[in-house]
């Protein structure tokens, strides 16, 4: 395997990189990227980035010296258009063609638009650093900003948007926050925070469209009728996997690329990782059967183990299957909130430590009473020591029992005499 190719820019892409050097593989490795600039963190675009509290070299997700060491070919403002896997090659938008003997696939995701909103001037959606740049642009002390969308990304812009003086609304077309990551219940505990901060929360909202004079976005029209005024909106209604590029290539996409629990696409020498991928994990094969992270530790991780299992296949060597517990984190005012796990909608949650009403708790997520998930706001030391009861069947009075030590560690052992 001398030619191995990497489609995307990103995290994924980056350690798949490295862990190729680090595996021995000492051919080539061409990263192909649809952005310009090199590849960079993206958590930060929606928090200290956003603010002004980071700039682009900050969010670098290396040293230049560290990139230089990879010795990459870099085809970067280059978008992927076609895959074909019986000649094994990349086409790119120019018509070039990049052969490849080994592919890993990291395109991550594209942020999802609204038909009825048209991306005018000062209507904006969050993914890219050059989508932070221009969002960035318009926020000011007493800026009417509108988020559409109060998933992670949209309430984290919420915040960091408040914090920079702008009066701000988030519209949501569910009853509640967050349902499809922590449930209505936890969901409701998050918006409470914000609204504590003076950001406004309007859910069960349907959006009819916007108001616009000369081009620019005056206003926001809801279902009702009704307007909010806006002079900045954000669109942050998830992701939509990127891989309409490998439409016609023979791989099974459904919501993302669908891979083995080795991380392969279905096709020797073809592999996935990141937002766009989809697979098997053991861990939580009693929660669902197919599995899409779009967190950064997992795309992390994927890309290592995508590289480990592409080159193990080019070498007869067994595969590594990839199943870990999702951990996500999200800083949205003086809150930490930490979730590690995977919620589900018949999941009943239990508070097991603190209080919502005081804006510190901890809650157990359990399917069929086994633990699926555990959340945290402001109280880490309930939450990473509480990975191991993902890692194996623990019942619910194992978990509470757990979360009781946890609240009432025994005392230190005393020091022996000198």
């Amino acid at each position: 395997m001398k030619r191995i190719v990497i489609v995307g820019s990103s995290l994924a892409a980056v350690r798949a990189a490295e862990t190729l050097r680090q595996n021995g593989h000492t051919g080539t490795i061409t990263l192909i990227g649809v952005e310009p600039g090199m590849p960079y963190d993206r958590p930060p675009l929606s928090k200290k980035y956003l603010a002004g509290e980071v700039d682009a070299e900050r969010i670098a997700l290396r040293k230049p010296e560290m990139i230089d060491a990879l010795d990459i070919t870099w085809r970067l403002g280059s978008a992927a258009v076609a895959l074909d896997t019986g000649t094994r090659a990349v086409t790119l938008a120019d018509g070039s063609t990049v052969p490849y003997d080994g592919l890993i696939i990291a395109t991550g995701g594209d942020a999802r638009t609204l038909p009825n909103v048209p991306m005018v001037e000062g209507v904006h959606t969050l993914r890219t650093k050059a989508d932070a740049d221009a969002l960035k642009a318009g926020l000011f002390v007493g800026t009417r900003f509108v988020v559409i969308g109060a998933g992670f990304i949209g309430l984290e812009a919420a915040a960091t948007a408040k914090q920079l003086g702008a009066e701000v609304t988030v519209l949501e077309g569910a009853h509640a926050p967050l349902i499809r990551g922590l449930d209505a219940e936890m969901g409701t505990a998050i918006a409470s925070i914000h609204e504590r901060n003076g950001v406004r929360t309007r859910c069960g909202v349907a959006i009819d469209g916007i108001e616009q004079v000369d081009g620019r976005v005056t206003a926001v029209r809801l279902g009702d009728g009704t307007t909010i005024d806006a002079d900045v909106v954000l669109i942050g209604i998830g992701v939509t996997p990127a891989v309409a590029w490998l439409q016609g290539s023979g791989l099974t996409l459904d919501d993302g690329v669908v891979c083995d629990a080795n991380l392969n696409a279905g096709v020797p020498g073809v592999y996935a990782a990141g937002d766009l991928l989809r697979w098997p994990n053991e861990l939580f094969a009693h929660v669902e059967s197919l599995m899409r992270v779009e967190h950064w530790t997992n795309a992390a991780e994927q890309g290592a183990i995508a590289a480990q299992n592409l080159l193990a296949e080019s070498r007869g060597e067994q595969l590594t299957p990839y199943s870990a517990v999702p951990f996500f984190w999200s800083d949205q005012f003086d809150a930490r909130i930490q979730f590690i796990g995977r919620s589900h909608p018949d999941a009943q949650v239990t508070v097991v430590a603190g209080s919502v009403d005081e804006g510190r708790w901890a809650a157990m997520y359990t399917l069929d009473d086994r633990v699926v998930a555990v959340l945290g706001v402001t109280m880490p030391k309930m939450v990473m020591p509480s990975r191991a009861l993902l890692m194996t069947p623990t019942t619910t009075d194992q978990a509470l029992a757990h979360f009781e030590r946890l609240k009432n560690p025994p005392p230190p052992a005393p020091k022996p005499a000198q």
